[in-house]
């Protein structure tokens, strides 16, 4: 059947187009500000506020409340090409899928939530859990916790506190900016924009309702709220290092057809540089095909109707966690290819180098997560916590 051009066929594929047309100049204005981020170490809420017009704070922001859910594989290549262009951007960036998390707060909460719009920048420092007394219907929070990634330009901020979880989890009490002091520390050796400074709080009272389990049942009942939360969240931090990992070996295989700085032959007539070239195409082609092929794999099934399976999140994790690690890998691969300039402060391969460094650090992306892996796929028990 032909379609009108006012069709709701038509005017989905014209939203698209624009939504791609204005990411594309979002890549843009990461180029010429990436340089600015590094220097103030976070990214400004202007920037973020060019992130919402792109769509990348309503991505997982449920239907109902007039959000655009993104399917995960959608969203993980956004925030792979932006960190193609710088990783803090795309660190940052990749919090737009954290909402997931904020879909299992009371319908109520998440309408008062959404009541000024879908684009809602959310920040979490939830580690050291924090104990808490109860205040009425509430929680009396005071502390201070570390690596709150964003929270410079969020609009909500979360802290962990003990609650009464069953199985042990943290609650996450959700805060206003101006209830939350930030402690500027994050002085480190990359991915030095994404501002992951500490949170202080202060005697606040958080209301129950405005408090979550993280990776806890939803109260939404959409595709994108069956996707398993926890691994979700390490794949949109392991991404990051499949973005950095690609501008770098893009980088050393193009300066290898330049002149050495010794008049000698030029990398790429060596044999050497082109094996090693080879190979680390292979290994990052090979990760990131396996990466998406599980995300691509585990959305179907909850598209479906299906829970996603012990299984599917434990090969979610596994992915990421190998994604992490070999996109490192291909970092030094790349940094050491490229000889004596790669030691040249002008040089974009130091912040790739430092930039990727920190992807395999993070707590998500350890290699104990093999282990857990292992466990599962050999049938015995992982570690506590695991998938």
């Amino acid at each position: 059947m032909t379609q009108t051009l006012d069709s709701p066929q038509s005017a989905e594929r014209e939203c698209i187009s624009r939504n791609d047309e204005v990411f594309e100049q979002v890549l843009t204005l990461v180029a010429d500000r990436r340089d600015e981020f590094e220097k103030k170490r976070h990214v400004p809420r202007d920037m973020i506020a060019e992130f919402k017009k792109a769509g990348l704070y309503r991505a997982s922001t449920p239907r109902r409340f007039g959000g655009e859910p993104l399917a995960p594989a959608e969203f993980l290549r956004r925030i792979e090409r932006i960190s193609e262009v710088d990783g803090s951007a795309g660190w940052v960036a990749s919090f737009g899928s954290s909402l997931i998390y904020l879909a299992a707060l009371p319908l109520d909460t998440q309408a008062e939530l959404y009541a000024k719009g879908p684009d809602v920048a959310f920040a979490g420092g939830l580690f050291p859990v924090q104990a808490a007394e109860r205040s009425g219907n509430g929680y009396l929070i005071s502390g201070r916790w570390k690596f709150a990634s964003g929270c410079k330009g969020a609009d909500v901020l979360g802290v962990g506190i003990k609650g009464a979880d069953p199985a042990g989890r943290p609650l996450t009490a959700l805060l206003r900016p101006e209830q939350v002091q930030i402690a500027e520390n994050w002085n480190v050796l990359g991915l030095r924009g994404t501002g992951s400074h500490d949170l202080v709080v202060d005697g606040v009272v958080v209301p129950e309702k405005w408090t979550f389990v993280r990776g806890s049942e939803p109260t939404v009942d959409e595709p994108l709220y069956r996707y398993p939360a926890v691994a979700y969240a390490a794949q949109v931090l392991a991404v990051v290092g499949l973005g950095v990992a690609r501008a770098a070996l893009d980088h050393v295989t193009a300066q290898g057809g330049r002149a050495s700085y010794t008049s000698g032959p030029k990398a790429a007539d060596r044999a050497g540089f082109r094996i090693g070239v080879g190979q680390a195409e292979a290994q990052l082609r090979s990760v990131r095909a396996f990466f998406y092929e599980v995300t691509e794999e585990v959305w179907a099934t909850v598209e479906r109707g299906d829970p996603a399976t012990t299984e599917q999140a434990s090969l979610l994790r596994l992915a990421s966690a190998h994604a992490a690690k070999v996109s490192f890998e291909v970092v030094r691969s790349a940094y050491q290819l490229a000889g004596i300039p790669a030691i040249a402060d002008g040089s974009p391969l130091q912040r790739y180098l430092r930039d990727a460094s920190v992807v395999p650090q993070h707590a998500f992306l350890q290699e104990g997560i093999y282990d857990g892996a292992g466990a599962v796929l050999t049938g015995v028990q992982p570690f506590p916590g695991y998938p």
